[in-house]
């Protein structure tokens, strides 16, 4: 297995890295260049609150979290509105982000081939160099968890009210991420088993969290009148993808439900916690009553998140591309997702059993720690999508994860096969 500890590279390996990672955003910004895809749909929404909010317009009206627009209108308030600025930051986000995997695989012992093999399938990884076209949240949700995965396999003093910092910026940018916390808490347990200890750790970055997050909750509880946490479209999120009228696990018009809950007068008039507190209420008591359906909906949803790669359509929208090109760049993409992730699930699943096997046995030694790290990371973000709505988008931050956990499928079974061929 991976153990986790550092060592240094060589001159020569931080070479292969480092062109490695240059024809990576040379690729990404002739995507950018030569595609011309256009923003639509909540790519279009961000952008367009980016402008306004760098024009000083308002921050958004509580119903969608808005880090992203905040950061990237500060961008268009210092160079200029355009796409093509926020595509430029994209590629600074994402240069960033080869060399914080370069660093963490840094922490991480294993072979220095293993470590070249993950990086390079990381750079080259389709979606990885499409997504530079789009006015979205993925690179920079995807760039704050690559961070916090960083600075906590880092020993220092002070490192979990760091985490607790970038849990509050990346919280405003996807409201779930708050539940890092409880991410921290959980591996921290099981490869310490001291509960106590675990707990201060993770209470730490929770506090910090809300500390740092009260302004902007206290700004979106004056704009409703009472407590509203960053963003107000979890309730609406939750009813659209839990109904009788859902069957294919994606967003659907709330207009559309049964006894739409949206047409009533009640909601109409109310303010926008208060739909969102009655949409979720709704969709609440509507899985309690059909529970055989929602966990059939969220087993849907997972596999339009982690099948095929459908989000390559989004970077190619209104593009100069043909429909066949489309296409194919769409298969491709697919396969390449297929041998990453498919591989990678298996071995969570695989490697889950492995941890309970060495909890009931108190051998928990036994287990990998940045494995677990990034078993509970998928967890976290698979139970989420699977409560709520199946979009290929939402895979976009766990490349690298599924990477590393897929290259332990692969050499695993590679190491048995040759044992095998041995005998």
């Amino acid at each position: 297995m991976l153990e986790t500890l550092y060592y240094t590279n060589t001159k020569k390996d931080k070479s292969y890295f480092f062109k490695i990672s240059v024809l990576g955003i040379l690729l990404s910004s002739l995507w950018c260049i030569f595609i011309k895809a256009t923003p639509f749909s909540d790519f279009e929404y961000y952008y367009n609150l980016a402008v306004e909010i760098s024009q000083g317009g308002a921050w958004g009206d509580t119903y969608t979290s808005v880090g992203y627009p905040i950061i990237l209108g500060g961008i268009f308030k210092l160079f200029g509105a355009s796409v093509r600025n926020a595509q430029i930051f994209n590629l600074i986000l994402t240069c960033i982000n080869y060399f914080l995997v370069y660093k963490i695989l840094g922490r991480l012992s294993i072979e220095e081939k293993t470590k070249k093999i993950i990086f390079t399938v990381f750079v080259f990884f389709p979606l990885n160099i499409y997504y530079s076209i789009l006015v979205g949240t993925e690179i920079l949700f995807t760039n704050i968890i690559l961070w916090c995965t960083y600075i906590y396999l880092l020993d220092f003093k002070g490192k979990y009210l760091i985490l607790g910092i970038l849990t509050a910026l990346n919280t405003m940018v996807k409201p779930f991420y708050i539940l890092y916390a409880f991410l921290i808490f959980v591996v921290n347990l099981v490869s310490t088993g001291k509960f106590i200890d675990s707990f201060k750790k993770a209470f730490i970055i929770f506090i910090t969290s809300i500390i740092l997050l009260s302004p902007w909750i206290y700004r979106n509880s004056k704009l409703t009148g009472e407590l509203t946490w960053v963003s107000n479209n979890g309730g609406i999120v939750l009813y659209i993808n839990n109904n009788s009228q859902n069957n294919h696990g994606t967003w659907m018009p709330a207009e559309d439900v049964e006894n739409s809950i949206v047409k009533t007068e009640e909601y109409i008039n109310s303010n926008m916690t208060k739909k969102n507190k009655m949409l979720s209420s709704a969709a609440k008591e509507w899985i309690k009553s059909h529970p055989k359906d929602f966990i059939e909906l969220g087993l849907l949803r997972l596999k339009v998140t982690y099948a095929a790669a459908g989000d390559s359509y989004y970077t190619m929208y209104n593009s100069v591309l043909s429909d066949s090109a489309k296409y194919y760049i769409f298969m491709f993409s697919s396969a390449v997702k297929a041998l990453i992730f498919y591989p990678g699930i298996l071995f969570v699943l695989i490697y889950s059993v492995y941890i309970l096997y060495c909890i009931f046995t108190k051998n928990t030694r036994l287990i990998n720690k940045f494995s677990l790290y990034s078993l509970v990371l998928f967890y976290m973000i698979t139970c989420v999508y699977f409560l709520t709505e199946g979009q290929p988008r939402y895979s976009f931050p766990l490349i690298f994860t599924m990477t590393y956990l897929s290259t332990c499928f692969y050499q695993k079974l590679f190491y048995m096969l040759k044992r095998g061929f041995s005998l």
